[in-house]
């Protein structure tokens, strides 16, 4: 899948030469005579005697031919030695002594699917056009057609932007240490340009480049991820260009390669050439990653006023290829958006390499912009334009593919966040409304998650025959991509199966695990996916039979111990509060082990009594108490997995799991978007959620909410909420800021909206 080659500048491109035409006659013509003995054969030349009869009888023609088969074997030989020495000679002048610190020049995009990126020529006449938004669901369904077909063909007719540029900087001798890639440079006419440091030659060059937005000039720069030689340099761009965003599109390492140099501390400051950087904080969701810096010139004339430096680092970018869904991407854009100031410099964007998931980014940032203002949008174009100011910007037409993709999912579904305090007029304004461009029925917003399409293709280790029959309903088994995968029984085929997926939760990925109730012939299953995935809470959402039909095995013992398989379980306590019954069991792992302390493990049961078969609890604070205990219990216990699950693993479940991550978002943010978290869910488990969860979602903020349950910030007025997790009691008390006009609610204080104790806020809490 990877692909060494380039299309920079610097790199060379070898064609084979044609071998000179008169040997190649003077070849073919005595082998072909010698072969063929006394046939005619025809002049194929026409510096050669064009008379054509029968050959001389007493003519030795077959023993001179033998005779000159090896000379001519020999110089075929020899022009061959001659254009392989060339070529390694040639090759060897591109890499220079720099080049072998290079991870040989493979470009960040190129690991992950083989394109060709030779330049090309300027495009002949225009073949693709701007697409109205009304036209682009069926547009992007036609280019999708015979495995992206189109697609490939509209990537390979964009100019590589080569052509058009210089290179000269990028290319001197002094320079060429900085590149991280030396076919991935930036034209002469768009770099940023440094100040010179102490009159050093070069000292003003960088691999970055302005780019353009949607009609707003040099919105982005666009830069490598920083070497450990260049980080001194980065940081001064970042201050010289009063940049307070930085954007970052890959992990620091992949797949064991230095993908970019950590150029910030983990933790306190660091000084990079003459500017200081200290971090401030750090917020870690399941998707990305907030850091907040405090930057600050040191220069000998004195030191100038510290500036604040937003990092948001996307770390869902999988290795090879693009996201599975866009759903992230545009969560991460809109706080992006939200982030940068009105009147800061450009927005510094950077992968590895500067390009392909840089570029990727600033083209659906640019279409996002000229859908709202045309109704439009023109990525060919776009892109075009881009490549004249970077060349290679988006590397692959996987990455072409993946914009389309998110302009569509943006299209369909808009911007669904909610602020906490505009919850219930949505509500209200959503029973009773019918489908529009921006304003959607309740029921039709649900609709509309139905339309998730089930991905069968991605299904087929469970509708294997052997594990078709672990399942309690056929239609909800695990995709391939993120089921549970158990240790495989030795000699015994399929046992490293259960019906059983991880989930992402608010912050961490694969936070929960959601599963079937356990049937009897796979409750020991059950217990080996808790033991192996170190799972110390098991949230339970179904009766063992309801309506006189099997939901659930029980699958642990009401007195005493029981064994499965290799496992052990004993119930240590039973107690019932309100609606949950809490059982801790000892489970012990019945094979030695190392070390003898790991054979036991202590795992929290919480069953759920109050939620009915159809439809959602009659109360919400039931619920509340759930997911306020589990979190508890996870705290106490470690971040591992938590197994959550109902009779078939995907109604009450689902909800459940879009429950939590919406409250832990409103805790974080004061910001709830429940169509896409159980749009999400439904592409990670099929059937995920069935019945309208918004109900839920609305009895539990109007209902239970209201001396708020979680500590929640809600911003006087009409603005909505922000906030930054858990507050301790003496730091806001329910008060009122002053400054910053927020509404600070805890837990068990009761105090009303504007209640104000005449206190201040210590810290803002927004993201």
């Amino acid at each position: 899948m990877r692909s060494r080659g380039g299309a920079g500048g610097a790199a060379p491109r070898f064609a084979m030469e044609p071998i000179c035409p008169l040997l190649l006659a003077g070849v073919s013509l005595p082998l072909a005579r010698a072969l063929k003995g006394n046939e005619t054969t025809p002049a194929y030349s026409n510096w050669t005697s064009t008379t054509s009869g029968p050959p001389d009888p007493g003519a030795p023609q077959p023993q001179l031919a033998w005779l000159l088969l090896p000379l001519l074997l020999c110089v075929l030989l020899l022009l061959l030695a001659a254009y392989f020495f060339r070529f390694r000679k040639q090759r060897k002048a591109v890499v220079s002594a720099n080049d072998k610190k290079m991870p040989n020049g493979i470009l960040e995009e190129q690991e992950q699917q083989r394109v060709m990126l030779l330049s090309r020529s300027p495009s002949g006449p225009k073949k693709y056009f701007p697409i109205p938004v009304a036209h682009l669901e069926e547009e992007i369904r036609v280019r999708s057609a015979d495995d992206c077909k189109r697609f490939r063909e509209e990537f390979n007719s964009l100019p590589s932007g080569h052509i058009q540029g210089t290179f000269e900087l990028a290319n001197k001798e002094e320079n060429r240490e900085k590149n991280r890639y030396p076919n991935i440079l930036p034209n002469d006419h768009s770099r940023v340009i440094l100040s010179q440091v102490d009159g050093t030659p070069c000292s003003d060059y960088i691999n970055a480049s302005y780019i353009d937005g949607y009609k707003e000039k040099n919105k982005f720069i666009a830069a490598q991820g920083p070497k450990q030689e260049t980080v001194n340099d980065f940081w001064r761009m970042i201050w010289e260009q009063k940049s307070a965003t930085i954007v970052m599109l890959t992990n620091v390492k992949e797949r064991k390669e230095e993908k970019c140099y950590q150029y910030w501390p983990d933790q306190g400051c660091w000084t990079y050439g003459n500017i200081r950087v200290c971090v401030e904080d750090c917020v870690v969701l399941v998707d990305y990653t907030i850091r907040k810096f405090c930057i600050q010139s040191q220069l000998p004339d004195g030191c100038k006023a510290p500036r604040l430096v937003s990092q948001l680092h996307f770390t869902s970018w999988p290795d090879f290829g693009v996201p599975f869904t866009p759903i992230g991407m545009l969560k991460f854009l809109k706080k992006v958006k939200a982030l940068n100031p009105a009147h800061a410099g450009p927005i510094v964007v950077h992968c590895s390499a500067g390009v392909g998931r840089t570029g990727t980014f600033i083209v659906i940032d640019a279409m996002m912009d000229m859908m709202h203002a045309e109704q439009k949008v023109d990525v060919f174009e776009f892109v075009s334009r881009i490549r004249n100011q970077r060349p290679q910007m988006v590397q692959t037409d996987m990455q072409y593919t993946f914009i389309y993709q998110a302009l569509l999912e943006y299209y369909l579904y808009g911007d669904t966040e909610l602020d906490v305090s505009s919850l219930e007029k949505h509500l209200q304004t959503l029973h009773g409304t019918t489908s529009h461009f921006d304003k959607i029925g309740l029921e039709e917003e649900f609709r509309k998650l139905t339309n998730v399409r089930i991905m069968k293709e991605n299904m087929r280790t469970g509708n294997l025959p052997a594990n078709m029959k672990k399942a309690r309903v056929i239609q909800i088994i695990p995709y391939d991509f993120n089921r549970v995968i158990l240790s495989m029984k030795r000699g015994q085929e399929y046992t490293d199966y259960i019906n059983a997926s991880f989930i992402d939760g608010y912050r961490q990925k694969d936070y929960f695990i959601a599963t079937q109730g356990p049937l009897a012939h796979t409750v020991e299953d059950f217990w080996r996916m808790v033991w192996e995935w170190k799972c110390h809470t098991v949230v339970m959402l179904t009766e063992v039979q309801e309506r006189e039909q099997d939901k659930c095995y029980q699958y642990w013992p009401t007195e005493g111990s029981v064994t499965h398989g290799d496992i052990t379980i004993e119930i240590k306590s039973d107690t019932l509060s309100e609606a949950i019954s809490i059982r801790d069991f000892l489970v012990t792992f019945n094979q030695p082990l190392a070390r003898q302390e790991e054979q036991t493990r202590v795992v929290r049961q919480f069953h759920f009594h109050g939620w009915p078969e159809i439809g959602i609890p009659a109360e919400g604070k039931g619920m509340i108490d759930l997911i306020a205990a589990v979190q508890k219990q996870q705290q106490q216990t470690g971040n591992h997995p938590i197994t959550v699950h109902c009779s078939a693993g995907a109604g009450r479940t689902g909800t459940f799991i879009a429950l939590s991550n919406i409250l832990e978002r409103v805790k974080a943010e004061g910001l709830l978007d429940v169509f896409q978290a159980v749009k999400s869910l439904r592409l990670q488990r099929p059937h995920m959620v069935q019945t309208l969860v918004r109900n839920a979602v609305r009895r539990m903020f109007a209902e239970e909410l209201s001396p708020v349950a979680f500590g929640v910030c809600l911003m006087k007025g009409a603005r909505g909420c922000g906030a930054g997790g858990s507050f301790p009691r003496a730091q806001a008390r329910g008060t009122l800021c002053r400054d910053t006009e927020w509404i600070c609610f805890l837990p068990g204080w009761g105090l009303s909206p504007g209640q104000d104790t005449g206190e201040g806020c210590t810290r803002d809490f927004r993201l």
